[in-house]
């Protein structure tokens, strides 16, 4: 990843780009809502606020907790340097169907 923040416009597409090469999703969506914490303390660093809605086989077979830190590891130094704030959503396809 990077070894610092990425320009606003880019963090979508790094955080999709480090998903897909991690957990191969069959469904992925990321929304930036940083513009909805505008003025909290905790994005006073620059860092964003965002929301994974991920649907992957790789998450058969884990706890919620598991899922989740398997996205977290996917995305990993840009929680360092980009992401304030994750939001996630993981499931399998079948819990998606």
């Amino acid at each position: 990843m990077s070894a610092g923040p990425l320009p606003r416009e880019q963090r979508v597409a790094a955080i999709r780009a480090a998903l897909e090469a991690a957990l191969s999703p069959q469904s992925l969506e990321v929304q930036d809502d940083s513009h909805r914490h505008a003025g909290h303390a905790g994005a006073a660093d620059g860092r964003g606020h965002f929301n994974v809605d991920i649907v992957s086989q790789a998450f058969a077979g884990l706890s919620p907790i598991a899922r989740h830190r398997a996205v977290y590891a996917a995305v990993g130094s840009l929680m360092d340097t980009d992401i304030h704030a994750l939001a996630i959503r993981a499931r399998t396809p079948a819990e998606a169907s």
